[in-house]
């Protein structure tokens, strides 16, 4: 089945970010827990979380609860298999899965946030 063009969205939206690379760069190394990994990027948990959710929402990245051998509760993080094999074809593929009617809301949204 032909991936759909709302996967590719969320993939590309989830990438379009210099500090979600850069989560993507470090979690490549190993998986890590949530403090750690706000530790190492100096960015505070609440927008790590922010940033983390949109990699989730790609299901490039997936968190999973672990217990410490002191009893707290840790999220590791770790990035799932993916690989991205943009071409001229591809988007010609997806294009044609989008409604134009779905184009139009984009462009209107953005014009009221472009306002504001």
């Amino acid at each position: 089945m032909f991936p759909s063009h709302e996967n590719y969205t969320k993939l590309f939206d989830a990438l379009s970010h210099p500090m979600r690379i850069k989560i993507m760069g470090i979690l490549s190394e190993k998986r890590r827990y949530v403090s750690e990994l706000a530790k190492i990027m100096k960015i505070s948990r609440p927008l790590l979380y922010m940033h983390i959710k949109k990699l989730e929402e790609a299901a490039i990245i997936t968190g999973s609860y672990e217990i410490s051998k002191t009893g707290k509760t840790m999220k590791y993080y770790e990035i799932q298999p993916f690989s991205i094999h943009l071409t001229p074809e591809l988007l010609s593929e997806l294009s044609k899965t989008i409604p134009i009617e779905s184009t139009i809301n984009v462009l209107q949204q953005s014009e009221v946030i472009d306002k504001c």
